[in-house]
């Protein structure tokens, strides 16, 4: 009974020293492989909170409280003008509502440009920087670019016509001339609303200019013909001074007459006498 005892008593042991040598086995192969993944972890990203759209918003909307939420963002990929605390985008003690100027999905960032300040209408003033003017431009079909113009958009701005000489008199010559470059269109007939579905032909378009264009563009609007030329979203470049008349399109060169003087000697005939010593020429007509 002894020996059975025993027997017992030694596989017991046996099996709890395996069961430790199996269980030191597994929880070192658990640090190892925790310590190989710690080391191959990628620094955390610093984040910051922000405020987004819980909602899709359009132009012209009254931004709300509950419209928004705060969410993580990563502080080296910030937008300019965002929202970081609720003071800054619903002022404490001030009821003054804030209007959508650009359509926003649900998670997208809310920027300042985005939105106007508090009282203020999504209306042209809102467009308008310091020291600019807005100004009326009437177009058709042709001269608005087919309708593909948009508030946003960048244009130059051609003027076609006749020159007054000093009598008052309209010159000979028709001639096109590049008179504004890259000036910003903010408004299509009556919407600023940089979010238009479909384009449709206008008959005015709104523009951005500084005091003496606006002189400059109503003094063109009323001797001539405007036209449009839509600017590339991508283009820095400003046009240089561009004119055109009809000589230089067809490619035909002005003749310039120079006027000459030519005085015309009236050939004399003579005939030769002689008076005594001396020799007389008396003229007589000439018969070739």
């Amino acid at each position: 009974m002894r020996v059975i005892f025993g027997l017992v008593l030694v596989v017991g042991l046996g099996l709890a020293g395996f069961a430790v040598y199996m269980a030191q086995n597994y929880i070192q192969g658990y640090q190892s492989a925790l310590a190989q993944e710690r080391a191959t972890r990628r620094p955390e990203i610093e984040t910051v909170d922000v405020f987004v759209m819980k909602r899709a918003i359009k132009y012209g909307e009254e931004l709300l409280a509950e419209d928004v939420q705060m969410v993580k963002y990563p502080k080296g990929a910030l937008p300019e003008g965002i929202f970081t605390t609720k003071e800054s985008l619903f002022p404490e003690n001030d009821d003054r509502k804030r209007v959508v100027l650009r359509t926003m999905e649900p998670m997208e960032a809310i920027l300042a440009v985005k939105v106007t300040k508090p009282g203020e209408e999504a209306g042209l003033t809102s467009r308008l920087e310091k020291g600019m003017r807005a100004f009326a431009i009437k177009v058709d079909v042709t001269s608005g670019v087919a309708g593909f113009l948009r508030p946003g958009d960048r244009v130059d701005v051609y003027w076609t016509g006749r020159v007054k000489g000093s009598g008052a008199e309209l010159g000979n010559d028709e001639f096109t001339k590049l008179i504004q470059a890259n000036i910003d269109l903010i408004a299509i007939d009556q919407t600023a609303n940089q979010d238009l579905e479909s384009g449709n032909v206008a008959r005015t378009v709104t523009v951005a200019v500084k005091p003496h264009q606006v002189a400059a563009l109503a003094q063109a609007q009323s001797t001539g013909d405007l036209s449009l030329s839509l600017v590339g979203a991508k283009d820095d470049t400003v046009a240089s001074a561009i004119e055109v008349n009809q000589r230089v399109l067809l490619g035909i060169e002005e003749k310039v007459e120079v006027a000459q003087d030519i005085e015309e000697e009236e050939e004399e005939c003579t005939i030769r006498t002689r008076r005594g010593a001396e020799v007389v020429y008396i003229p007589i007509p000439c018969t070739n």
